[in-house]
C-alpha cells in the first residue's frame, strides 16, 4: 500500500505524492470483514499516520457512453499529475535541476487541462506554484511574481469556509516570507503578518497543519517584521500578539516586538501612552521568562530611564537603577556582555545626579565608563558610545567641581568618539551637541572665538541631521542656545542674546520631548530674560505655567502631582516673578491673571472636575451630562491610581490619561459653544473681579525682584502699592521672627506683654499694610467697617498680615486704629476659589449643625484636650433652633463618623488636635479616635450643600513649605470641598483659651437671630463675627491667641 501526500483537504487531484510504503497481505485486510479497524504507518515526517478501514462489496459496472470523454480527460489530469509529483519526489531527494523543470512542465500540462472554472483549477495552480517556489528558494528559477499570483489565485477560488482555505493561507505566506528573504522589501513581509493573523484563527493548537508550516511561518514573521510605528504597523504587532497565547512558542517574540515597536514610536512621538505600555509589556515579559534574564530586565529599566525623562517620577529611576545593578551582577567580570550593563548603569546614575547632584553618582559613573572602555578596545563596533558616554560625565563633573583636566579631557574623547562615527550613524548627532557644550564651556575660560564658533557649527550640524520631530532635536536646541549664551556673557553682543533667547525658545516649545526636559528650559529662559532684560520675560513665564500645566495633568494623582510641581529648582517661585514682571511692564490686569494661574495650579486642576454645571445644563444637557459622567469617573481614576504594585499603577496611569483625553475632548466641545468660549480656561482678570464683587482682594507678591502689592477693586482696573521698604529677604527674616516669637508667647503667662509681637506687627502695619490702606482710603474712598480679602503669596502666606498694629497713641490720648479696626480681613487661597465658592452660594438647603469633637485621641497622637466637650456644648447652646443638630464627640468621633458628619451638614464645628504637615501637606489631618482624618479624605468629598466651617484645632490654616504659593492646608481643603466661608487658625491653639473666642463669635454669629424672625443662618457673616470676637475678649486672650484664627472664604 503506498501512502500519498495531497496539497488538498477536499477534492483530490491525481494520486497525490508518493511519501510511504505500507506491505500486507489482502488476507489479512479481509480478516476483518465488515468491521471497521485501524491500520498504522510507520513514521513519516515526524508524524505516524493511520487509518480507519471498512470492508464492502460493491458492484462494479461501466460507465455511460456521454461520461467517457470526460473521464478520458480526469485520467489525462491524473497521469500529468502524478507525473509531476514523481519528479518532483525525485527532485527533492536528488537535488536535480532537470527534475524539478520536468515537474513543472507536468503541472503546467494540468492547469492547461484544468482552465478557469474547472473543478480542479485551484488545485492546479497550487501544484504549479508550489514546484516554482520550489525553483524560486534554489535560486532556479526568479519569475516569484508569477510564482506568488498562482497562490492568490488558488486562495481567491477557496474562500473562508473552504476545507483548503487555510494550506492556500500557508502557500501564499511562505512565497511571501522567501521573497521578503531575498528581497528585504516590507510590503511582503507587512502583507504575510496579516495573512498570519488569519491562519491563526484557523489553525488551533494541535493540528497537524499549525505543526508541519504554521508555526514555522508565524515565527518567521514575528522575528522579521520590520518596526512600523504607525497606527497600522502597531496594530498589526497588536492583531500578531493576541493570536501567540500565552504558552506559545512565539508568544514571547512577539511580546518584545510589540514593546520594541512601541518604545519607538515613544522616542519619536513622544506619547506617554505608548511607554507606559511598553513597560507593561516588558514586566510581563521578565515575569514570564526567567531565561535571558539580564536582557529582560536591561530592556525594562531603558525603557524606565525613557519614562523618567519624559514623565520626571522618582520611582522609575530609582527601579531603573536597580534593575541595572542586577544585570551587572549577572554578568560579572569575565562575562562576554559586561559592557552593556556598565555603559547602562554609567549613563542612569549620571541622570540621577542631575536630579538629586550626589557627587558620588558622577564618580562611580565615570569608574563604570572607564571600566567599559577596557572591554571596548579600538577596533571594538560600540567603542564610540562608550567613548561620548565618558565624555559627558567628564563634562558633567566638571561643570560641578570645575577640574580642567576633566573638560580637556571629554573634548578629546568626544573627538575620538566622532571620529569613529560614521557619518550616517543614527546617533552622530549625540556626539556632535556633547562636543559643542564641551567646547562652548572651554570658551568661557578660554575666550578662544575658535571654540565657540566650533561648537555652533556642531549643533547646526546635529540639527540639519535630524527631522523636525525627533525628539533630540530639544538637546540641539538647548546646546545651541549655550554655545550663543558663552559669548553674550562676554562680549554682550545683542544679536547673540536674541539667538540664545530663540532656541530657549525652540528647546522649551518641542512637542516630541516631555515636559521634565522641557520646564528646566523654560525656567532658564525666565530667569535669564530677567538678569538681561530681554523682552521676552513675560513669554517666558507663561510658557512656563503652560508647560507646568500640561506636565502635572499628566499625573493620576493629587500627591503625584505635587510631586511634579516640587521637582523643579526654582519653579516654586515662578507666579510671583512673573507677577512681579508684568507689574515692572506695567501689565497689572497680565499680573493678576499670572499669579493666578501659578498659584491655584494644584486647586484648579482638582476643582475643574466639580465645576458648577447648571449654566451648560441650559445650553446643553447632553453635553452637561456628557462631563459630569466623565468628571466623576475621572475624579474616582485619580483616587485609585496610587497602588503599591508599580504594575498596577501603570495601569491605572493608562486608565486616567485615556479617561483625561475624552473629558478633555468634551470640553472643546464644550468651548465651542459661543457663551462658553473661555469655559475651564485660565481666567481673564474680567473673571477674577468677580472675587471683589463684595469688596476689593488685595493680592501681596513676594518676589525676589520686588515686593508689592495689587488690589483689585470692585470694578475697574486694579492698582498697584509700592513696598519699597520690603524685601524678599527682609520679608523671609520677618516671618522667621514671628514663628520664634509666638514659640515664645507660648510658654509665657496671659498677663505678659507680647512685646516681641508688638514691635513685629507693628512692622508689618508701618511697612506693608498702611500703604495699603492708604490707597484704600484716599484712592478707592474704600469705607470703614467695609470688607477686605487678603490673598498673600510666598513669605506672606506666613504672616498675619490680619493682625498690623500700629501700636500708637494719638495726640488726643486715643489710640491709632490697626487693620481690624478699620476693615473686617478675610483671605482667599485664590481668586479663583473665592469665585467658586459665591458660584456655590446659589445652592441653599435647610440648615444643619454638626460638632464634632476628640479631646482623647489615644496613646501617641497628641495630649488630651481637656476643654472640648465643654466647648462642643457651648456652641450647642448658640446654635438656632431651627437648625437640626448633631454632635460626634469621644468613641463616635473616627475618621468614618467625621466624614459622615461632614458630609452631611451644612455648618459644623470642629474641635480637636491638628497637624499640619510640612513636607506632605496632603497628609495633614485632624486627629480622630481610630484613624487620622487627612486633606486628601477631605478633598475626596463633595458637597457643594455645605456652607461654615469652624475649624478650632490647630495649624488648620498654614501653608505648604515646599509650595507656599498654593496654600495647600486644611482649611482650604475644606473650602475646596465645599465650605464657602471658613474659620482657620495659623499656629497652636490653647484649646482652654480659645473657648473665649469660639463663646464670641458664636454670641455674635447669632445675635439677630431669633425663632420666627425669618433671618436665616448666614456663613457670610462669619468674618465680621470674628471680627468683634476677637476685640470682645482682648482682656481675656492673650495677643497671639487671638490673632491665630482667621477667616477663609466669602
Amino acid at each position: 500500500m503506498e501512502i500519498r501526500a495531497s496539497y488538498e483537504a477536499g477534492r483530490m487531484l491525481g494520486s497525490g505524492e508518493l511519501i510511504g510504503k505500507l506491505q500486507m497481505s489482502w488476507d489479512e485486510l479481509l480478516d476483518h470483514g465488515d468491521e471497521p479497524f485501524n491500520l498504522s504507518f510507520p513514521l513519516i515526517r515526524d508524524v505516524h499516520p493511520s487509518l480507519t478501514l471498512k470492508g464492502a462489496v460493491v458492484d462494479v459496472y461501466d460507465d455511460q457512453d456521454s461520461t467517457l470523454s470526460d473521464s478520458l480527460v480526469t485520467c489525462k489530469v491524473a497521469r500529468d499529475t502524478d507525473a509531476g509529483h514523481t519528479r518532483f519526489s525525485k527532485h527533492v531527494t536528488r537535488k536535480r535541476v532537470s527534475h524539478l523543470k520536468r515537474a513543472v512542465q507536468h503541472f503546467r500540462l494540468v492547469l492547461d487541462q484544468c482552465p478557469v472554472g474547472h473543478p480542479d483549477h485551484a488545485a492546479a495552480l497550487t501544484n504549479l506554484a508550489y514546484a516554482r517556489l520550489r525553483g524560486y528558494i534554489q535560486n532556479h528559477l526568479q519569475d516569484i511574481d508569477t510564482t506568488t499570483s498562482l497562490f492568490r489565485g488558488a486562495l481567491a477560488l477557496r474562500p473562508q469556509g473552504h476545507p483548503d482555505h487555510a494550506s492556500s493561507l500557508l502557500n501564499l505566506i511562505r512565497a511571501l516570507n522567501w521573497r521578503y528573504s531575498k528581497e528585504s522589501t516590507a510590503v511582503y513581509i507587512h502583507e504575510s503578518a496579516q495573512l498570519c493573523c488569519k491562519l491563526l484563527l484557523l489553525c488551533p493548537e494541535g493540528i497537524y497543519l499549525r505543526r508541519v508550516g504554521v508555526d514555522s511561518a508565524v515565527g518567521y514573521v514575528i522575528n522579521n517584521l520590520p518596526i512600523d510605528v504607525s497606527d497600522e504597523g502597531i496594530h498589526l504587532r497588536r492583531n500578531v500578539l493576541g493570536l501567540c497565547p500565552l504558552g506559545y512558542l512565539h508568544h514571547h517574540r512577539a511580546l518584545h516586538q510589540l514593546a520594541q515597536a512601541l518604545e519607538t514610536r515613544f522616542k519619536q512621538c513622544g506619547s506617554i501612552d505608548d511607554i507606559d505600555e511598553t513597560i507593561q509589556l516588558r514586566r510581563k515579559a521578565v515575569f514570564l521568562c526567567p531565561e535571558g534574564r539580564s536582557c529582560l530586565l536591561n530592556n525594562l529599566a531603558l525603557s524606565l530611564r525613557q519614562r523618567f525623562e519624559h514623565q520626571g517620577k522618582p520611582n522609575d529611576l530609582d527601579e531603573a537603577i536597580s534593575l541595572y545593578e542586577e544585570v551587572l551582577h549577572l554578568c560579572s567580570v569575565g562575562h562576554e556582555s559586561r559592557d552593556f550593563p556598565l555603559d547602562n548603569l554609567g549613563s542612569a546614575l549620571i541622570t540621577r545626579f542631575h536630579k538629586r547632584g550626589d557627587i558620588d553618582d558622577i564618580t562611580r559613573a565615570i569608574s563604570l565608563y572607564r571600566e567599559a572602555l577596557t572591554l571596548r578596545p579600538p577596533g571594538h563596533p560600540r567603542r564610540d558610545t562608550t567613548l561620548n558616554n565618558l565624555a559627558n560625565a567628564l563634562k558633567t563633573r566638571y561643570d560641578e567641581l570645575g577640574v580642567s583636566g576633566d573638560l580637556n579631557e571629554a573634548i578629546d574623547r568626544s573627538r575620538e568618539s566622532l571620529r569613529l562615527k560614521r557619518l550616517d550613524d543614527p546617533e552622530r548627532h549625540r556626539v556632535l551637541y556633547g562636543l559643542s557644550s564641551a567646547l562652548s564651556s572651554r570658551f568661557t575660560h578660554t575666550r578662544e572665538n575658535e571654540d565657540v564658533e566650533e561648537a555652533i557649527d556642531l549643533c547646526q550640524e546635529a540639527l540639519a541631521a535630524l527631522p523636525s520631530l525627533h525628539p533630540d532635536r530639544h538637546y540641539s536646541y538647548l546646546k545651541l542656545r549655550q554655545a550663543y549664551m558663552s559669548p553674550y556673557q562676554i562680549q554682550h553682543d545683542p544679536a547673540d542674546l536674541s539667538l540664545a533667547v530663540e532656541n530657549f525658545r525652540l528647546a522649551s516649545q518641542h512637542p516630541t520631548q516631555g515636559f521634565p526636559e522641557r520646564i528646566p528650559e523654560a525656567i532658564g529662559w525666565a530667569r535669564q530674560t530677567e538678569i538681561y532684560q530681554h523682552e521676552s520675560a513675560l513669554e517666558a513665564y507663561q510658557m512656563c505655567f503652560e508647560l507646568f500645566n500640561s506636565h502635572v495633568m499628566t499625573r493620576s494623582s493629587i500627591t503625584s502631582r505635587r510631586e511634579a510641581a516640587t521637582a523643579f529648582y526654582g519653579a516654586q517661585s515662578l507666579p510671583v516673578d512673573a507677577a512681579s514682571c508684568a507689574i515692572r511692564s506695567g501689565n497689572l490686569r497680565q499680573a493678576v491673571e499670572l499669579v493666578e494661574q501659578g498659584r491655584g495650579q494644584q486647586w484648579s486642576l482638582a476643582s475643574r472636575l466639580r465645576i458648577p454645571l447648571e449654566d451648560l445644563e441650559s445650553a446643553s444637557p447632553q453635553l452637561a451630562q456628557q462631563l459630569s459622567e466623565l468628571s466623576k469617573r475621572l475624579s474616582h481614576a485619580q483616587g485609585s491610581a496610587g497602588s503599591a504594585d508599580p504594575a498596577a499603577a501603570d495601569r491605572a496611569a493608562t486608565e486616567y490619561r485615556r479617561l483625561t483625553r475624552q473629558w478633555e475632548a468634551a470640553v472643546a466641545e464644550i468651548r465651542d459653544l459661543q457663551v462658553f468660549s473661555r469655559f475651564l480656561l485660565p481666567p481673564s482678570y474680567e473673571d477674577l473681579q468677580a472675587a471683589a464683587h463684595h469688596g476689593p482682594v488685595i493680592i501681596l507678591i513676594a518676589s525676589q525682584y520686588s515686593c508689592s502689592a495689587i488690589i483689585v477693586p470692585t470694578s475697574g482696573d486694579p492698582h498697584h502699592v509700592s513696598l519699597p521698604s520690603v524685601s524678599l529677604t527682609e520679608l523671609n527674616n520677618l516671618k522667621d521672627r514671628f514663628a520664634r516669637a509666638i514659640r515664645h508667647a507660648s510658654i509665657m503667662g496671659p498677663k505678659v506683654p507680647r512685646n516681641d509681637l508688638i514691635v513685629l506687627l507693628r512692622t508689618v502695619w508701618d511697612e506693608i499694610m498702611l500703604p495699603i490702606v492708604n490707597v484704600l482710603e484716599n484712592v478707592l474712598e474704600l469705607k470703614h467697617r467695609s470688607r477686605i480679602w487678603l490673598c498673600p503669596t510666598a513669605a506672606f502666606t506666613s504672616i498675619p498680615l490680619h493682625a498690623a498694629h500700629p501700636f500708637q497713641t494719638k495726640a488726643d490720648g486715643s489710640k491709632e486704629p490697626c487693620l481690624e479696626d478699620l476693615y473686617i480681613c478675610s483671605y482667599t487661597p485664590t481668586l479663583s476659589a473665592l469665585v467658586r465658592s459665591r458660584q456655590m452660594m446659589k445652592r441653599r438647603v435647610t440648615p444643619s449643625f454638626a460638632t464634632i469633637g476628640q479631646g482623647q485621641p489615644g496613646a501617641g497622637k497628641g495630649k488630651a484636650l481637656l476643654a472640648v466637650d465643654s466647648e462642643l456644648e457651648l456652641v450647642q447652646k448658640f446654635v438656632p433652633a431651627t437648625a437640626t443638630r448633631t454632635t460626634v464627640s469621644g468613641d463616635e468621633a473616627t475618621r468614618a463618623g467625621a466624614l459622615q458628619a461632614l458630609e452631611e451638614n451644612t455648618w459644623v464645628h470642629l474641635a480637636c488636635h491638628g497637624k499640619q504637615d510640612p513636607t506632605q501637606p496632603y497628609n495633614s489631618h485632624f486627629v480622630m479616635k481610630d484613624e487620622h482624618l487627612t486633606l486628601l479624605d477631605i478633598m475626596d468629598r463633595d458637597i457643594p450643600h455645605a456652607e461654615f466651617a469652624f475649624l478650632s484645632a490647630c495649624h488648620t490654616a498654614v501653608g505648604d513649605e515646599e509650595t507656599p504659593d498654593e496654600v495647600i492646608h486644611l482649611a482650604a481643603g475644606l473650602q475646596f470641598s465645599g465650605f464657602k466661608s471658613v474659620i482657620g487658625t495659623l499656629w497652636e491653639v490653647n484649646d482652654a483659651v480659645a473657648k473665649h473666642v469660639v463663646e464670641a463669635f458664636y454670641r455674635y454669629m447669632f445675635m439677630d437671630f431669633k425663632d420666627g424672625s425669618g433671618i436665616v443662618m448666614d456663613c457670610t457673616r462669619a468674618a465680621w463675627a470674628l471680627n468683634r470676637a476677637t476685640h470682645a475678649v482682648k482682656t481675656k486672650v492673650p495677643l497671639e491667641q487671638r490673632m491665630v484664627f482667621i477667616h477663609i472664604g466669602v
